[in-house]
């Protein structure tokens, strides 16, 4: 029980990452070549891209905070500056409502689907899109019980949640298809009924709520301080349940975790690779209204890159990974798939290399350049640069068959 239980945590993703990429870098992988010689090119654009949108060196970290940020109007804090919050804890819970919600709705959008934002008049796609969508949702009570309070997200509200309900908050329509509803409009249901059914966690101070899990992990602080892994590992924990049905070990529910016959180690785990995308994701997105509450959060390189397509993108089109079979790039892949879960473990262990060669070339150490700020910089949109300049759609280069919990 212990070595799964381990499973659930941003070093077993790290772990398990590098010793794929030895792999690969032996030449031992069945779906992809390594040629660490193109990361320094690749590092070139990192930081291009990084210096033309933070000039200064103000970089901040990586999180769906940066998705409410609309042509340089900030739409959250537009809404919450407004409120007479009652102390510092009730703003966390709504941002721990809000931040939860919106990453549970931020698993990739396709390339057809546009929100259509009615502050800028512009149609928006892709995570900003889907951002924006789920903000104008949570600000005008979708998500609430509550007459008398919008900004909140209540598990009896989230329980009946409907794919209607979604349609109509991210103008969905026979000309506007969003890949995935079906899966979100589940997995917000599946929060719902997870939240009450654990008052200890989630209604210590309040109806239940996904802001719960900001006072459970106050309770967990020594001295206002905890490490970014612990609120991880409680993400992973306390939600795993919400997840699809997909690998089960000793009765444990593993996420975002999948089987990779060449990683091979002498227990019950054998062959499996964690990967904890969206809830790292949404750990990413949980530390600012921690700190803005007064917690610090200490070893934020505790966690790892986000293993999903801009930055594994960034990786195949930058030239560090090449497809044996040219074929597979025309093909539909399973997100299960050996080569999907090949390429995804490969761009967690090489964003740490690249990360490695970044600070280099600055000067600066993980504690002064974590890994949030450069995916942030950085990394993301880079392979987002990399992919509209070689496919006129900004797809990546891969296909992976989504269901809207995954990526």
């Amino acid at each position: 029980m212990v070595e799964v239980i381990s499973l659930l945590s941003a070093s077993a993703v790290r772990e398990r990452a590098h010793g794929l990429l030895a792999l690969g870098l032996d030449d031992r992988l069945p779906h992809f070549r390594i040629d660490l010689s193109r990361l320094d090119a690749v590092a070139d654009l990192v930081l291009a891209v990084t210096q033309n949108a933070y000039p200064a060196g103000d970089v901040p970290f990586h999180a769906r905070w940066r998705h409410f940020v609309v042509g340089g109007r900030d739409r959250w804090a537009a809404v919450a500056d407004k409120i007479s919050w009652p102390d510092a804890a009730a703003r966390a819970r709504a941002e721990f409502d809000l931040a939860i919600a919106s990453v549970l709705l931020d698993a990739g959008a396709g390339p057809a689907w546009r929100y259509h934002d009615a502050v800028t008049r512009q149609r928006i796609g892709r995570s900003e899109g889907l951002a924006l969508a789920s903000l104008d949702m949570f600000a005008a009570g979708a998500f609430s019980n509550r007459a008398d309070w919008a900004l909140r997200a209540d598990a009896d509200k989230l329980t009946t949640l409907s794919v209607n309900d979604l349609e109509r908050g991210f103008q969905v329509d026979a000309d506007n298809p969003l890949v995935g509803l079906d899966g979100r409009t589940e997995l917000l249901r599946s929060l719902g009924e997870l939240i009450a059914r654990q008052p200890g966690v989630f209604a210590s101070k309040d109806a239940a709520r996904p802001g719960g899990l900001f006072d459970h992990l106050v309770a967990q602080t020594r001295n206002s301080r905890i490490e970014a892994a612990t609120i991880l590992s409680e993400l992973l924990v306390q939600l795993g349940p919400i997840w699809p049905s997909r690998i089960t070990l000793e009765g444990v529910a593993l996420g975002d975790c999948w089987r990779h016959p060449a990683l091979i180690t002498d227990d019950a785990t054998s062959g499996l690779v964690p990967l904890h995308k969206l809830s790292q994701w949404m750990t990413y997105s949980l530390i600012e209204p921690l700190q803005r509450a007064g917690v610090e959060v200490v070893n934020i390189d505790g966690l790892t890159g986000l293993a999903e397509y801009r930055n594994g993108g960034l990786f195949v089109d930058g030239g560090v990974l090449t497809l044996r079979d040219a074929d597979d790039a025309a093909r539909a892949h399973a997100v299960d798939s050996q080569l999907v879960v090949e390429w995804r473990a490969l761009t967690v262990a090489l964003l740490d290399r690249l990360a490695a060669v970044i600070r280099q070339r600055l000067g600066q150490d993980a504690e002064s350049l974590p890994l949030a700020k450069i995916l942030e910089g950085g990394t993301w949109a880079a392979g987002r640069k990399l992919a509209f300049g070689r496919r006129p759609d900004g797809s990546p280069p891969l296909k992976v068959i989504s269901d809207g919990t995954v990526f």
